[in-house]
């Protein structure tokens, strides 16, 4: 039994790390629905005089999702803006600490801050389908559900990184 606990940690941790993987590749395919989106805003406003502000809120939308979702790939990865002038000359040993100490004492945090305060705003919004203020389209609860989840998924990236103590690239 006594070996089968660390098997099942092992596992849980690979799944988790899987799900995030799948998450911010998801996410990735976004970016040109995002921009085609946002390029016919101008043809459909100036040629068709109708539907601009249904493609904008659709791309506002999309946006966050894929902000959300790009926070989460620069932590994944380590690419966040760092003092590499100076991080660089650290043993890797030494950037792992600083990264696990950075996730314990900032994104860990943040993030259960964001899940804390915003769950009342977010499951409102989510419960009445909140729509855009200004349009009253369909879809503005989505803004905020995806600031919820990009704390989700850094909260659990966060978390994984100290656990397995490294903070190394991955895939």
């Amino acid at each position: 039994m006594a070996v089968l606990a660390p098997q099942l940690a092992a596992r849980a941790l690979a799944a988790l790390d899987r799900f995030i993987a799948l998450m911010v590749a998801g996410g990735l395919v976004l970016v040109l629905p995002i921009s085609l989106l946002l390029f016919m805003q101008w043809p459909l406003r100036d040629l068709l005089q109708a539907y601009s502000r249904e493609a904008n809120d659709i791309a506002q939308w999309l946006f966050a999702l894929y902000v959300s979702l790009a926070i989460v790939y620069a932590t994944r990865r380590q690419s966040h803006l760092a003092v590499d002038a100076v991080a660089h000359r650290y043993t890797p040993a030494t950037r792992t600490r600083l990264a696990c100490i950075g996730s314990s004492c900032a994104l860990i945090p943040w993030s259960l801050l964001i899940l804390y305060a915003g769950w009342p705003m977010v499951s409102d919004s989510i419960l009445r389908l909140e729509g855009f203020p200004d349009t009253y389209n369909p879809g503005y609860f989505i803004i905020k559900a995806a600031a919820w989840m990009m704390a989700l998924l850094v909260l659990l990236q966060a978390v994984l990184d100290i656990i397995r103590g490294d903070a190394s690239e991955r895939r």
